[in-house]
């Protein structure tokens, strides 16, 4: 299919992709523990750790197939490769749904992985159909599908979930099911076969593209910034169940709305006011305020001592949301349209890779500062390192801005390849 320009429902698409990506990343959380427990008869103990190999997994897949999906993308289009990833979702949650064994369980978590690295495809088709001066703001919605996704996936998770463990599973496919047939009659193909360039497996790797980002000073810098800034940011999915229940002796239910009031937070941050916002200060004003906001935040939460100072910090916090997307809109503007989808690839396969190494990481903080052996008893101190490791981000992605002065359109001629 060749390209066309594509309507206002393109981008309605590739928001419920996300959308429902997000969704169905949230919806398993409230019932995957009941599930585990289900197949393998372990009490909660042994299947909390279960489940860290489950997260650990797909986070692996993502990294290792990000790049792979963000060239496929760029050889044969943004359509096929974000069609056939929904289709394979919703196998995925009826498998996972109809698990009757932990291994089984475990393949869907790998296929969720793979499925999920086409969030680098879905940025690659908004950097296709959007101006240089408003992707900041579609990244940004792109972000609040991300938050309202954190909203109504455990909530919804959680409801079905309290009638069946399995049925959050079944709803999940159905969404998926659903937004494939109304992606194959809306959804316009934007990448022209001109634009299109051949794929290299060697290029296809998680080093590979990144590798190839390298002769993008500007964007190589960013994605070292944002390898950092992500490293940091994997605190909150692997600490904060433990950090609110320890500091502040939360239940289930209170950690549930803390997580949908930073889903609301980031919704309207990135959904509404990140494009008003860079577009008022320029991108890297953006960029670099962001960045610090989520430093200072990180700071708030490693001394925090009261639940109503959290809240204050939580919606403060949620103003770091226009960074992200004003970096991703300086890297899309210095890589060829042929590019985009490994520029795409390669920041995913990061974010995958931080998710790896962090909630490896980060807990062992977490825990020794909260034993008898720490020189303080500091249960913030993971959040501490995460500010450190912001404002890293910060610093190696403001040194290259000096670099700036070039704006790539073209894609890069065969011979380059």
């Amino acid at each position: 299919m060749s390209a066309r320009p594509p309507g206002k429902h393109a981008f309605v698409f590739i928001f419920i992709t996300v959308l429902i990506d997000m969704i169905g990343f949230g919806i398993i959380i409230p019932v995957m523990p009941q599930l585990i427990m289900e197949l393998t008869g372990q009490p909660i103990e042994s299947a909390a750790v279960m489940g860290g190999l489950l997260m650990g997994v797909f986070a692996f897949t993502q990294f290792i197939f990000a790049p792979i999906i963000g060239g496929l993308s760029d050889r044969y289009g943004r359509r096929r490769i974000l069609l056939f990833a929904m289709a394979g979702f919703t196998i995925d949650y009826l498998i996972m749904g109809t698990a009757t064994t932990f291994a089984v369980l475990f393949l869907g978590r790998m296929m969720s992985g793979v499925f999920g690295a086409t969030y680098t495809t879905a940025n690659a088709y908004i950097a296709d159909i959007t101006d240089a001066k408003d992707r900041a703001g579609r990244f940004g919605m792109m972000g609040a599908a991300f938050g309202l996704g954190f909203i109504l996936g455990p909530v919804v998770g959680g409801l079905l979930g309290e009638i069946d463990p399995r049925y959050p599973f079944f709803a999940a496919a159905a969404l998926a099911g659903i937004n494939v047939i109304y992606g194959y009659f809306i959804l316009p193909e934007t990448l022209s076969p001109e634009n299109r360039r051949p794929f290299n497996i060697r290029r296809a790797n998680p080093f590979g593209s990144l590798l190839q980002m390298r002769q993008y000073p500007v964007v190589f810098a960013m994605l070292t910034a944002a390898f950092l800034f992500f490293l940091g940011h994997a605190a909150f999915p692997a600490l904060w169940t433990y950090f609110s229940t320890l500091r502040f002796d939360w239940t289930p239910r209170d950690i549930g709305l803390s997580l949908m009031a930073v889903g609301l937070a980031s919704a309207i941050v990135q959904g509404g006011l990140t494009r008003i916002i860079v577009a008022r200060i320029g991108e890297w004003r953006a960029y670099g305020i962001g960045f610090s906001i989520a430093a200072l935040a990180y700071v708030g939460y490693g001394f925090v001592s009261e639940v109503w100072i959290f809240y204050v910090i939580m919606a403060f916090g949620s103003f770091a949301g226009i960074g992200g997307p004003a970096m991703q809109s300086i890297c899309t503007r210095l890589v060829p349209a042929n590019s985009q989808g490994e520029l795409q690839g390669a920041m995913s396969s990061l974010q995958s890779l931080s998710m790896v190494i962090g909630p490896l990481t980060l807990p062992l903080v977490f825990r020794y500062f909260t034993t008898d052996s720490a020189p303080v008893y500091l249960p913030g101190a993971a959040f501490l390192l995460a500010a450190i490791l912001t404002v890293l981000a910060l610093i190696v992605g403001l040194s290259s801005r000096s670099q700036d002065v070039t704006t790539l359109t073209k894609p890069v001629p065969a011979e380059a390849e």
